[in-house]
C-alpha cells in the first residue's frame, strides 16, 4: 500500500517519470513510463532490474542491437479489425519498419551461445532473452508490404498489373497534353496573345495558360480562374480538354485501384492483428529498458541485488533530482549513508532546520520506492536492499479548506490512518513529527503515537525537534537518533548524517547569526532556564568531539592503508632485489664453472704433453694437485665475500659486450659509406650518359614515376609514347629506367577485367534502379546525401536521364542541389520539367 494518494509527487516520483520520457523513442516506451507500478514481488523487482543491468551490459559490449525504427501504429492495426477498412501507405510503411525492428530484435536476443550441457542452451542475455518468449515475428508480412511499397514508402508501379497499366496510360495522356499545350502556348506568343516568358500553370488540377483579360476571347477554351488583381485569366485550350479530363478518370482509377490493393493486404493483416498488438506491447518493454538503463547512466546508479524482507543498509546514497539540480549549479551532492534494520528499526532524525532533514527522509522515500518501481538507484555497490509491503509517508501541509482541516488536523488523520495500516513490513516517513500545536501536548501525542509503531514492528524515518521523542529513542528499544550534523564554528549545515546520538536545533547560534539582537537571544534563554541552554550546549559540544575524533579516526585508518601499502611495496621490492641477486650468483657461478672446465682442459693437455715428453711423476702430481686445490676454492667461495668479485666479472663481460657492439655499429657504417660511394658513382655514370638515347628505350621524366618508351630521336627533342599519349619534349628532361622498374610499370598498366560478382552486382543494380528520387521533406544535408547516392548509381548503371522531386518552397533545396549537379563531370545539362509534370519543382538531370 502506498499513502498517500499523492505520493508520487510529495517524493518527486513524477519527475523521475519525466525524465525517464527523455530517454525513450517512441509513445510506445512513454505509455510504459506512465504504467510503472510499485511492486512488492521480489521476484518480479530484481527480473526487472535484471534486465536493465544486461542491457546496460549489451550497450557497453555491442554496437549492432538494432534500434532505428520504433513507430507505434498500435490504432491503425486494430482499426482494421473492421471489414473494409484499410491501412493507408504511410501507415503501411511505418509497420514494415517497425515489424523488421522487432524481427531483428527477436533474433538477436535468440542468439544462442555454447553450453556444457547441448540440451540447455545458453543466452548471453538470458533476462531479455526471457522478454521474447510467446513473440511472434512476421517476415512474410514484410515480404508482402515490399512488393507494395518501394524503399520510400510510395505505391510500387508493378504492385498490381492494373496499377501499371493505369499509370503507363496516365504518363502517355500526360505527355500528349503536354505537347499540345505548349504548341499552343508557342502560337500565342507568335500572335502576341500571350507574353514570351509565360509557362503553363496548374488550376484545381488542370493545365492553363495566363493570359490578360482582354485577350481572353482570343483563345478558345474554359476560364478556370483568375488573379487576385484581375490582370490574369487562367484559360484551358478547348485542345486539351477531353485529354485532361482523360487524365482525371485514370487520377481517380488510380486512386481505386489503390485502395483495392490495400484493402487485399488488409485482408491478409487481419488474422494476425492480436499477435503484431502483442509484438508492439514487446517492443514497448524494451523501449522501456532502454530508457531505464540511460536514466540508470546518467545517476551513476546500478541495480542491487534485492532481500524479500525489511530492511535498508544503503552507503553513500543520493537523492536523484536534488543531485542533478546540484550538478546543473557545478556543486557537488553530499551521500548518506542510513540503516534500517530489525534491532533498530526506527530512526529519530533532528537538527537545525536547513540542516537536510526532510532531504534525508525524501532521499529513503523515493530511492525505496524507485527500486521497487525496478529502477536503478544512486547507492554504492556495498549497500544492503530489502522491500516494504507498505510505504506512508506524512510530510508538507495538507491543510484543506473544503474538508475543513488545519495543519495539524491533517497529520493527526494522516497517523491514525498509519496506525491502522502499519505492520511489521511498513516504512513511515514522518517529516515535522508532532508539529503544528502546543509543544507540550503534541509531543505527547506524537510520543503516544510512536510507541504503537514499535508496538507493530514498524519500520521509520522520523524528524523532530522534540526533547521527549529525542528521550524516548534513548530509552526504548528497536528506536535509535541521529543528527544533521552541523559546523558550530562557520554556522553552516554540513549535510551530513550520524547515526547514534541526537541532534542540537542550534536555535540560539542560528538566530545569533542571522543578526537578532542579542536582548532578545538573552531574554529567550532566560525563559526556557539555563539548564537546557547548558545541556543543548553540552550536546553540541559532544557532536563536535565525536565529529572531531571520527575525523581524527579516518585519518589514521587513511594514514595506515597508506603506510600498509607503502610497506607491501617495500617487501615486493626487497624480494625482487634478492631474486636478481641470486640470478645474478647462478649466472657467475655457470660463467665460472666455464672457465674451470676450459682450464681442466687445458691442463689435462698439458698434462697429457709431459707424459708424451716423459716428465716426472712428482711434477704431474703437483700439478694435479694444485688444479684441484683451485677447484675446491672456487666451490667453497663464500658468495658475500665474492659478490665484488662476480661484479668485476660481470662489468667486464658488459665492457666486452660493448666493444663487440662499437665495432659492428663501425662495420655497417663503413658498409653505409661505401654503398654511397657506389650509388655516387653510378649516378654520376647514368647523368653523363642520361642525353644518350635510342629508340625502344625504357624512360621517364626526372622527377615522375610513369614510364614511357622513345619512338624518335631529334637532335636534343625526342618523341615519347606513354600508354596511349604521344609527347615531344627536351632530351634533358628524361632519364633512363632500369628493366625491373620497366616491367613493374608495364604490369601496373595492363588492363584489367570485371570480376563476375561485380557484373552480376551492376546488373542487380540496373535492374531495381528507379530513374525518380523525392527528397521533398529532407533537410538539405539529408537531401544532398541521398542525390549523391542517387547520382553515383545513375552513372554506374548508364542512365541516359533520371529526375529529382525537390517541390518548389522556397526553392532551397533546388539550388542546392543545382550547385550539386553542376560540380559532377558525368552531368550533361539540368533543366526544370515541362510544367505539366512539375515544373520548377522536378530537376531534370542529362549524363
Amino acid at each position: 500500500m502506498i499513502y498517500p494518494n499523492n505520493f508520487e509527487q510529495k517524493i518527486g516520483f513524477d519527475d523521475i517519470r519525466a525524465m525517464l520520457k527523455e530517454h525513450c523513442l517512441s509513445s510506445l516506451g512513454k505509455e510504459r513510463v506512465d504504467q510503472i507500478a510499485f511492486s512488492t514481488d521480489v521476484n518480479i523487482i530484481n527480473e526487472w532490474l535484471e534486465q536493465v543491468r544486461e542491457f546496460r551490459r549489451l550497450q557497453e559490449e555491442a554496437d549492432d542491437f538494432p534500434l532505428q525504427y520504433f513507430f507505434d501504429v498500435r490504432q491503425a492495426v486494430a482499426r482494421i479489425r473492421l471489414e473494409g477498412t484499410y491501412m493507408e501507405a504511410g501507415e503501411l510503411f511505418d509497420l514494415r519498419r517497425s515489424l523488421e525492428t522487432i524481427h531483428l530484435i527477436v533474433r538477436y536476443l535468440n542468439r544462442a551461445e555454447e553450453s556444457v550441457d547441448e540440451k540447455t542452451p545458453a543466452y548471453p542475455y538470458p533476462a531479455l532473452h526471457r522478454l521474447t518468449q510467446d513473440v511472434l515475428t512476421f517476415p512474410q508480412l514484410i515480404q508482402r508490404i515490399d512488393q507494395i511499397l518501394d524503399k520510400f514508402g510510395n505505391i510500387r508501379d508493378n504492385a498490381s498489373a492494373e496499377l501499371s497499366r493505369i499509370r503507363s496510360e496516365l504518363a502517355r495522356t500526360e505527355g500528349s497534353v503536354s505537347r499540345a499545350l505548349y504548341s499552343i502556348l508557342r502560337s500565342a506568343q507568335n500572335e502576341g496573345l500571350v507574353e514570351k516568358d509565360v509557362n503553363p500553370t496548374l488550376r484545381d488540377g488542370r493545365l492553363v495558360i495566363p493570359v490578360a483579360p482582354a485577350l481572353k476571347r482570343r483563345i478558345r477554351g474554359i476560364v478556370h480562374d483568375e488573379s487576385a488583381t484581375g490582370r490574369t485569366v487562367y484559360i484551358e485550350p478547348a485542345e486539351v480538354v477531353d485529354a485532361n479530363n482523360r487524365i482525371r478518370e485514370l487520377e481517380a482509377d488510380e486512386k481505386r485501384e489503390i485502395i483495392r490493393i490495400l484493402k487485399d493486404f488488409s485482408n491478409q493483416l487481419r488474422p494476425f492483428v492480436d499477435d503484431i498488438l502483442y509484438s508492439y506491447d514487446f517492443l514497448a518493454v524494451i523501449d522501456l529498458v532502454r530508457a531505464k538503463a540511460l536514466f540508470a547512466s546518467r545517476l551513476m546508479a546500478f541495480e542491487p541485488a534485492i532481500n524479500a524482507f525489511p530492511h535498508v543498509d544503503w552507503m553513500h546514497s543520493v537523492h536523484p533530482l536534488l543531485q542533478h539540480s546540484l550538478q546543473k549549479q557545478g556543486k557537488a551532492i553530499v551521500p548518506l549513508d542510513i540503516m534500517l534494520t530489525r534491532e533498530r528499526r526506527i530512526l529519530i532524525i533532528s537538527g537545525p532546520n536547513a540542516g537536510g532533514k526532510s532531504v534525508c527522509l525524501k532521499t529513503v522515500g523515493l530511492l525505496q520506492y524507485m527500486l521497487q518501481c525496478g529502477l536503478s538507484i544512486p547507492v554504492s555497490e556495498r549497500s544492503s536492499i530489502g522491500i516494504f509491503q507498505n510505504i506512508m509517508i506524512d510530510i508538507g501541509d495538507e491543510q484543506s479548506i473544503e474538508n475543513d482541516l488545519s495543519t495539524y488536523s491533517s497529520h493527526l488523520l494522516n497517523m491514525k490512518n498509519m496506525m491502522r495500516q502499519a505492520n511489521d513490513r511498513t516504512l513511515l516517513l514522518i517529516d515535522e513529527f508532532g508539529a503544528g500545536t502546543e509543544p507540550q501536548i503534541g509531543g505527547a501525542i506524537a510520543e503516544s503515537v510512536l510507541r504503537q509503531f514499535c508496538k507493530k514492528g514498524a519500520y521509520g524515518i522520523i524528524t523532530t525537534h522534540y526533547q521527549n521523542l529525542k528521550n524516548f529513542a534513548e530509552d526504548h528499544d528497536g528506536v535509535v537518533n541521529g543528527a544533521m550534523l552541523y559546523d558550530r564554528q562557520e554556522m553552516r549545515a554540513l549535510f551530513q548524517l550520524q547515526i547514534g546520538q541526537p541532534g542540537s536545533s542550534f536555535a540560539i547560534e542560528i538566530a545569533r547569526k542571522i543578526g537578532l539582537p542579542e536582548e532578545v537571544i538573552r531574554d529567550a534563554s532566560e525563559i526556557v532556564g539555563s539548564a537546557y541552554v547548558q545541556s543543548d550546549k553540552y550536546l553540541q559540544d559532544i557532536i563536535r568531539d565525536k565529529r572531531y575524533w571520527e575525523n581524527k579516526r579516518q585519518t589514521i585508518h587513511q594514514r595506515e592503508k597508506e603506510m600498509e601499502k607503502t610497506i607491501e611495496k617495500y617487501e615486493n621490492d626487497i624480494s625482487e632485489i634478492e631474486q636478481n641477486r641470486k640470478e645474478i650468483l647462478r649466472k657467475a657461478r655457470e660463467q665460472a664453472e666455464d672457465l674451470l672446465r676450459e682450464s681442466n682442459r687445458k691442463i689435462e693437455n698439458t698434462i697429457r704433453e709431459i707424459r708424451e715428453h716423459q716428465a716426472e711423476k712428482e711434477e704431474t702430481r703437483r700439478i694435479r694437485e694444485e688444479l684441484n686445490s683451485f677447484k675446491e676454492e672456487i666451490q667453497k667461495v663464500d658468495t658475500k665475500d665474492n659478490d665484488e668479485k662476480i661484479a668485476r666479472k660481470m662489468a667486464q663481460i658488459q665492457q666486452r659486450r660493448e666493444r663487440h657492439e662499437k665495432r659492428k655499429r663501425e662495420k655497417a657504417e663503413d658498409q653505409r659509406r661505401t654503398t654511397e660511394a657506389i650509388k655516387a658513382a653510378v649516378l654520376a655514370k647514368s647523368s653523363t650518359a642520361s642525353t644518350d638515347f635510342e629508340v625502344g628505350d625504357a624512360v621517364r621524366i626526372k622527377g615522375l614515376s610513369s614510364v614511357g618508351k622513345v619512338e624518335s630521336v631529334d637532335g636534343k627533342m625526342a618523341v615519347v609514347i606513354f600508354g596511349d599519349m604521344r609527347t615531344k619534349m627536351r632530351k634533358d628532361r628524361l632519364e633512363h629506367v632500369t628493366t625491373t622498374e620497366s616491367n613493374e610499370t608495364e604490369r601496373s598498366l595492363q588492363p584489367y577485367s570485371i570480376s563476375r560478382s561485380t557484373r552480376e552486382t551492376i546488373d542487380s543494380r540496373k535492374l531495381n534502379f528507379k530513374q525518380d528520387l523525392d527528397v521533398r521533406g529532407m533537410r538539405g544535408d539529408e537531401a544532398l546525401h541521398a542525390v549523391t547516392y542517387f547520382i553515383d548509381d545513375a552513372i554506374l548503371v548508364g542512365m541516359p536521364r533520371v529526375r529529382i522531386l525537390h517541390g518548389k518552397g522556397n526553392g532551397i533545396l533546388r539550388q542546392l542541389i543545382r550547385q550539386y549537379l553542376s560540380t559532377v563531370p558525368n552531368v550533361t545539362d539540368y533543366h526544370d520539367e515541362h510544367v505539366q509534370f512539375g515544373g520548377a519543382g522536378i530537376t531534370v538531370v542529362d549524363f
